[in-house]
């Protein structure tokens, strides 16, 4: 089954609900690229009228999860994934439909060859920048994630 925008959307909806509910959604993935969209409503909202933080960190995690899930499924291995820490900085209101996008789907392929090569679990960094829709950054967040081959 290959990771698609569709089935990511349909995974929010059945595994990841509160994120669902919020608006999370994926518009895009690739190999390399994921990006994710959060419109400001009022479910979604802070008290000083923007989007809550932890649905931005929710919108910044799916970004950088998605791309780890795809290069698990390309491995073909068991194998589990977890955030082990994360980063975040907010320099603008986040109003109206942010997008989340992170680049590094290349660590994330390099981790799990380096996790499937040596036996042994990895970590890595991943960052997702969130903007508005002049283009202005509203936050950045970083995902430390750790994957390791299960046994079995």
């Amino acid at each position: 089954m290959k990771i698609s925008v569709s089935k990511l959307n349909k995974f929010l909806f059945f595994k990841l609900p509160s994120a669902f509910i919020c608006g999370v959604r994926v518009k895009h993935i690739d190999d390399s690229k994921c990006e994710v969209t959060v419109k400001h409503r009022w479910i979604n909202q802070n008290p000083f009228n923007s989007i809550y933080f932890a649905v931005q960190a929710m919108a910044a995690e799916l970004s950088t999860g998605a791309l780890v899930m795809n290069y698990i499924q390309i491995s073909g291995k068991n194998i589990s994934m977890l955030v082990a820490n994360n980063k975040g900085n907010f320099t603008k209101k986040a109003t109206g439909k942010i997008t989340f996008v992170c680049n590094d789907g290349h660590l994330a392929e390099q981790a799990i060859q380096e996790a499937i090569s040596t036996k042994e679990g990895q970590t890595f960094w991943m960052k997702s920048i969130g903007t508005n829709e002049k283009g202005e950054q509203v936050s950045e967040m970083d995902f430390e994630w750790s994957v390791r081959t299960k046994l079995g």
